[in-house]
Order: structure tokens, then C-alpha cells, then sequence
């Protein structure tokens, strides 16, 4: 059962005008698109997961994608109002857009904002032209400052994301970078470590030797510097690549974080329903034809072992500076603790590690260490 009635919901636009060569998303580049078909598809797809998830109330709605800000502003209303008149919207739901800084989009933001989006997320990656092009970014970085002083008057709440850790990035250029993006004033900042991901341009680059990103040690001081400077702004970090002022926290990817359910449609889509793991079909065709064929674009359905649950919860709860309630933990595993959680490693790792009480959390030491840490404490799930 879920800890309440509460419900974030995910919409997938997975359109793009060009495909960054870092990007592993379900992203696509289509010359036309069938707007009215698509609003449909969609609108189909959620009443499905509001069939199969009755009784709740959304707290939030994250269009993601690709580029959600293309998305027609009608078609934005139709599925917000669809998510109000299925489960019900609470009062402060938190409604957030993914957006790219071209002006052409940013003309779209008071359209978006009078139809209720009240939250925006700017994909401007980084504040030099040079690593724009690098990144395969549309945008320059004036065009990039004007988007988002556009969504700073459109939006009450917005943030913008920064790509750190690039082939040839001095600390000092880091920290020059992110004081500048700290002074724009925003409550909340995705800062992410530039990573080669399988299948992209740039890992066909980089196992040609033709693009080296930071070492360990060089990437883990731009990450200190990236903690020390935001948490001197007041904008800790609360999840390893997030930082906000207090409040200003998306709501929405802490519900992914602390396990609550959410349901996801459009292409590709994941959601996690009562202990229901469910995939959408990934390319946008075939999503499309699924539901105009089944009434949804379901792919998989999984049902999810407690010990499994227990250990998905773990692993996105962790990356929380708040950590997790083993309580919780252990109700949903159907196990003790002991069961779930190595608690000799973690008494073991008390500089990287902390658990006081039923809470167990990764301090900011061991974050850097995150993704040895957690195999070497979590039990996996069976």
C-alpha cells in the first residue's frame, strides 16, 4: 500500500530538433509530428494509469524528455486538466517543464505558464560558447541568459542545469563558471559531472582516444568546489547533483527518490505503481500504434518482489543527503534490516556513512564514493 494518497506523474515529449552527442535519453529527431495524434495518444495512455491508480491526488507532473518546451501549450492544458479531472490536483501541485534556451521556445513560456506550469527546468549546460558547440547545444550563451530571464519573469519557480567536468576544465574556470550561474538567483541548480554513456557520439569518441574527460581525483575537486560554493550560496546539495534552497526542492524527482509511486506515459516512460514496475515502448511509433491498439503503450509490467523494492528504495533514497528510514525499508522488504542493509560495513565506513537511529545516510565524504558504496551496504534484493 502506498505511505499515502499522493501521485507524481511523469509525461514523456520524446522530440528534439537535433540529438546532443552526450545524450543517452529516448530522444528523437522527426521531421513532423502529428500534434492533434499525439495529444490524443497521450491523453489515452494517462486515463489508463488513472484506471489502474484511483483514489489519489497529483502532487506533481514532470514533462520530460526529449524537449517538452516544443510541446503545443494546448496540448500541455489537455493533459494537465485530464490529470486534474482523473485523480485531482492538490493545491500546490508542482507543475514542471524541461526546456531548451532558444527564443524560439522561450516566446512559448507565457503561453506555458497560463496554462498552468508553474516550475521550468532550463537545459543551458554551460555559460561558454565554445563548450556549447562542444556539447552540440543549439543555443549561445546570450540566447541561453535571455531564455531564462524570460522564464525568471514567466515562472515562480526555475532552475537550470550545468554540465561540469569536461575534457580540459581547471577548477578555476569551474568555480568562475558557477559564480556566475549563482548570481543569476535561481532556487535551484542540476549540476551534473559530464559521464560517456554507451551508444552516444561522444563514447564513439572517447574509445577513439579523441575525448578525455577529468581523471577521479580531477573530477572529484570540481565536485568539492561545486559543494562548497553552493552550499556558501544557499543551495546545499540534497541529492548528489541537485542543489536548492530551502523549499525550493523538486518535488516531483524526491518522490522517485524517496519511492513513492508515480506514473509515467509516453514513450518510454517508467512508472512504479504499487509495487508495479511499468515501461512504456520506447520509439514514438511504436508507442503511438501500441495505444491506439491496447488503450495504453505498455511495454512491460512487472510485478516487484518486496526484497526488491526494499532495494530499489535504498539505492535512489541514498543519494539523498536526508538518506533513508530503514523502518520504511524494512516494511517494504518484508525483512528485518539486517536482511536488507550490511550493518557491519556501514559501522565500518562511519566517516562515509552515518546511522543514527532508523536513519541511515551517506554523508557528503562518502558521496563521491556513492557508487562503491552503495553495492558494498545494500543486500540485493531477490
Amino acid at each position: 500500500m502506498p505511505d499515502d494518497n499522493s501521485l507524481a506523474l511523469y509525461v514523456h515529449w520524446p522530440f528534439c530538433v537535433s540529438k546532443c552527442p552526450y545524450c543517452d535519453f529516448n530522444s528523437h529527431v522527426r521531421a513532423e509530428v502529428d500534434q492533434a495524434a499525439w495529444r490524443a495518444a497521450l491523453l489515452a495512455d494517462l486515463a489508463h494509469e488513472a484506471r489502474a491508480l484511483p483514489g489519489r491526488r497529483v502532487t506533481s507532473i514532470f514533462f520530460g524528455g526529449g524537449t517538452p518546451s516544443l510541446m503545443p501549450p494546448d496540448t500541455v492544458a489537455a493533459v494537465i486538466e485530464a490529470a486534474a479531472q482523473a485523480w485531482g490536483l492538490a493545491p500546490d501541485a508542482e507543475i514542471t517543464l524541461e526546456a531548451n534556451p532558444s527564443s524560439v521556445e522561450a516566446a512559448r513560456f507565457g503561453d506555458l505558464a497560463a496554462v498552468g506550469v508553474n516550475r521550468v527546468s532550463l537545459g543551458l549546460q554551460a555559460l561558454d560558447d565554445a563548450v556549447l558547440r562542444f556539447l552540440g547545444r543549439a543555443h549561445d550563451v546570450a540566447e541561453g541568459l535571455r531564455a531564462l530571464e524570460t522564464a525568471q519573469r514567466a515562472f515562480a519557480r526555475v532552475s537550470f542545469d550545468l554540465i561540469y567536468a569536461r575534457p580540459g576544465q581547471t577548477v578555476q574556470a569551474w568555480e568562475n563558471e558557477l559564480a556566475r550561474a549563482l548570481a543569476f538567483g535561481t532556487g535551484h541548480l542540476s549540476l551534473y559531472q559530464l559521464t560517456i554513456e554507451p551508444g552516444t557520439r561522444f563514447a564513439t569518441e572517447a574509445a577513439a582516444g579523441r575525448l578525455v574527460v577529468p581523471d577521479g581525483d580531477a573530477a572529484a575537486d570540481l565536485y568539492e568546489t561545486t559543494q562548497a560554493m553552493t552550499a556558501a550560496a544557499g543551495l546545499p546539495a540534497y541529492e548528489i547533483s541537485n542543489h536548492a534552497r530551502a523549499g525550493e526542492e523538486s518535488r516531483h524527482n524526491l518522490s522517485y527518490w524517496r519511492y513513492r509511486d508515480y506514473a509515467g506515459v509516453g514513450p518510454g516512460a517508467h512508472g512504479r505503481r504499487l509495487g508495479v514496475a511499468t515501461q512504456r515502448r520506447r520509439k514514438p511509433e511504436n508507442w503511438l500504434a501500441a495505444v491506439a491498439r491496447n488503450g495504453h503503450g505498455i511495454e512491460v509490467e512487472d510485478d516487484l518482489a518486496p526484497a526488491v523494492q526494499a532495494e530499489e528504495a535504498l539505492l535512489m533514497g541514498l543519494r539523498l543527503a536526508e538518506g533513508v528510514d530503514l523502518a520504511r525499508i524494512a516494511r517494504l522488504g518484508a525483512r528485518p534490516v539486517e536482511a536488507l542493509v550490511d550493518l557491519a560495513v556501514v559501522a565500518r565506513l562511519d566517516d562515509k556513512v552515518r546511522l543514527e537511529g532508523d536513519r541511515l545516510r551517506v554523508l557528503p565524504a562518502g558521496m563521491l564514493l556513492l557508487d562503491a558504496i552503495l553495492p558494498a551496504i545494500v543486500r540485493a534484493g531477490e
